[in-house]
């Protein structure tokens, strides 16, 4: 099992010109073979990964190097969205405001545009939350459905999870896990992802019978990769 040592500083603490003070994210890990550097757009962070006998300094020395990259980068994470009443969520591509009125019906619904909340209002956020994860499991498994029956092929069973680096994938058992957050996207975009998961199973590898079975069954691949590299970041930053 890996093992990760994780330490949050402010990054004011060390010399480099931010926009604003940011937390960077040590992580020593043992699986790690050099030093790396990446931006986390859910939690608007710097994380810098060590290897066992690699120390901090060398860390700071790559930090610096690359100021310039890590300012721009920060700098272009869209503005995190907050599962609170008045903020807008998009859900299938389209906003959607949340509002509470506690004499609706179940804990959340949809309704003319908004996604109404009911009850107290101290559980707006969680219920929220719940729903979006709900509704994309169910939008999931409609298309999972769909494509398994074109492809002739079974899935075990489909989980949702909170990725930050796969939208989806696929285990050897025929279980297909994706993240909730695919819910949000644009109908054709949440599609592809499930047509290449759905795909997966016929052929657990990218060769070329795999992309003809994608291409079987959703014309929308290139663009939801392309639509996936521009907005993915968005969705990451919401709740």
């Amino acid at each position: 099992m890996e093992q990760n040592e994780t330490e949050s500083v402010p990054l004011r603490a060390h010399p480099l010109a931010l926009p604003t003070p940011t937390p960077v994210r040590w992580n020593r890990s043992t699986r790690a073979r050099r030093v790396s550097l990446r931006i986390d757009p859910r939690a608007g962070e710097v994380v810098v990964t060590l290897p066992p006998r690699s120390s901090r300094r060398a860390g700071m020395a790559l930090l610096n190097t690359h100021a310039t990259w890590v300012k721009e980068r920060l700098s272009s994470l869209a503005p995190a969205v907050p599962l609170l009443e008045g903020e807008s969520v998009p859900l299938g591509g389209v906003p959607h405001v949340i509002r509470h009125d506690p004499t609706a019906r179940g804990p959340a619904i949809l309704w003319n545009g908004e996604i109404v909340v009911a009850g107290d209002k101290a559980f707006l956020t969680r219920r929220v939350g719940d729903f979006l994860r709900a509704e994309g499991k169910r939008r999931i498994g409609v298309l999972a459905a769909g494509h398994a029956a074109a492809l002739g092929v079974r899935i075990r069973r489909i989980t949702l999870k909170d990725t930050r680096s796969r939208w989806g994938s696929c285990a050897p058992d025929g279980t297909l896990a994706f993240s909730w957050r695919l819910v949000m996207a644009p109908d054709w975009v949440l599609d592809y992802v499930v047509a290449h998961e759905v795909a997966h199973l016929r052929e657990l590898n990218h060769s070329d019978r795999f992309w003809a079975h994608v291409s079987r069954l959703t014309p929308h691949r290139e663009a939801a990769q392309d639509w996936l590299r521009r907005h993915g970041p968005t969705l990451l930053r919401v709740g």
